[in-house]
């Protein structure tokens, strides 16, 4: 089922992003989470390439998209959303789709509050949005103890301290049937490895702590869809959408897996997002 993506770089104002397309027709890009990287959405976009023209890539500062300047922390949703407005520009003819989970969820919707025109649907999957939560000082004060807890002692130790926090606490692996080649997976991981020292020293605190515009976004919520998982409901990530979905008049839409359900869960997760994508256009 595997689609030989086609690559290739653009160069943007500070980067030099990396990027793959899939497949034909109606357009949709893809943001990857806070590991940055293309790869673990492979099998996702593979599938949804039978009708779609499937763009996938690393953001700035991840993997295989380079920086060409330094890093201003307060800037980076703002220059994520740049990108992916010079990424369609480039790569997509009309308006796109556009799905976004984690930390790729906090773009989406920043992304559908400063370039509604250029989109069909934004679909925003368990963003960890700290700052919208009624408890939201508990949440900020947990990403700031993460933050210093891998200054003190390490990117591994807090990596349990996240994964606990998120619930993440069974596999997370790939189904075997869409598990990569061991040379491409040992590459990938080399490369989430690094991808992690990034995050945890420019995303960690700022992307929780983000506002998004409630008055922009409830004027353009007929182009967003709110998501979580249909196993994380109990789980920090899945709660700031509750809040997002009271205050804009949405619902939740609920595709299989938790977290991670596009890498657990490819098969039926590319079936319901397909299906969503396909019931908006009509």
């Amino acid at each position: 089922m595997e689609h030989q993506p086609r690559t290739g770089f653009l160069r943007v104002p500070g980067a030099r992003l990396y990027h793959e397309v899939r497949g034909s027709g109606t357009p949709l890009l893809i943001i990857p989470t806070g590991n940055g990287d293309a790869a673990p959405f492979a099998p996702l976009a593979d599938r949804l390439a039978r009708r779609h023209t499937v763009i996938t890539y690393d953001r700035r500062g991840f993997s295989r998209s380079t920086l060409e300047g330094p890093v201003q922390d307060d800037r980076r949703i703002g220059e994520d959303v740049e990108d992916i407005r010079a990424l369609l520009d480039h790569l997509s003819s009309g308006p796109a789709h556009v799905f976004g989970s984690s930390s790729g969820a906090i773009i989406a919707l920043a992304l559908v509050e400063r370039y509604p025109e250029g989109l069909r649907t934004a679909v925003s999957h368990e963003p960890p949005l700290a700052s919208v939560m009624a408890d939201s000082r508990r949440w900020l004060g947990f990403y700031r103890d993460l933050h210093a807890t891998y200054q003190r002692s390490g990117v591994e130790e807090a990596r349990r301290m996240f994964r606990t926090a998120m619930g993440m606490t069974t596999s997370t692996r790939a189904p075997a049937h869409t598990e990569q080649s061991p040379e491409r997976l040992a590459e990938m991981l080399d490369r989430l490895r690094r991808n992690q020292l990034f995050w945890f020293e420019h995303e960690v605190i700022p992307y929780p702590a983000h506002r998004p515009d409630l008055d922009v976004l409830r004027s353009v919520s007929d182009r967003l869809v709110l998501a979580g998982g249909a196993d994380s409901r109990e789980h920090f990530p899945y709660r700031p959408n509750l809040v997002l979905a009271e205050r804009l008049g949405l619902d939740i839409t609920h595709f299989s897996g938790g977290h991670v359900g596009y890498v657990t869960h490819p098969d039926e997760f590319a079936a319901e997002l397909g299906g969503l994508l396909r019931a908006r256009e009509h």
